[in-house]
């Protein structure tokens, strides 16, 4: 990843209820989750989330599905993966212990 396309990722996601989105989209794995679903999980409306979700969208962060009358959005782990690994990459400089309780942070 280059350092604009994460600038550009971290200033999507510099926003407390697009986070909370994100975090919803993450949660709910592969299949992803409907704007209405999304909207009632966060405590915001659904107007908002689109948009929202419209943000992360064009910053590829999200992917939208369409099923019927609805959108779906899953969020995109390839990216989430490149935009840790930009953070992260030289982690710690060589310092081992750093490297280990940065291993217990990541740790699912």
């Amino acid at each position: 990843m280059k350092t604009n396309s994460a600038v550009r990722i971290l200033s999507v996601l510099a926003h407390e209820g697009r986070l909370s989105v994100l975090q919803a989209l993450v949660r709910s794995g592969d299949e992803g989750a409907s704007v209405g679903t999304l909207a009632a999980a966060v405590g915001q409306n659904v107007k908002t989330v689109s948009a929202q979700l419209q943000l992360m969208a064009d910053a590829e962060l999200v992917r939208p599905r369409r099923e019927g009358k609805q959108i779906f959005y899953c969020a995109q782990y390839h990216v989430l993966g490149a935009l840790f690994g930009f953070i992260m990459h030289d982690c710690c400089a060589g310092h081992e212990d750093l490297r280990r309780t940065v291993r217990q942070a990541c740790a699912c």
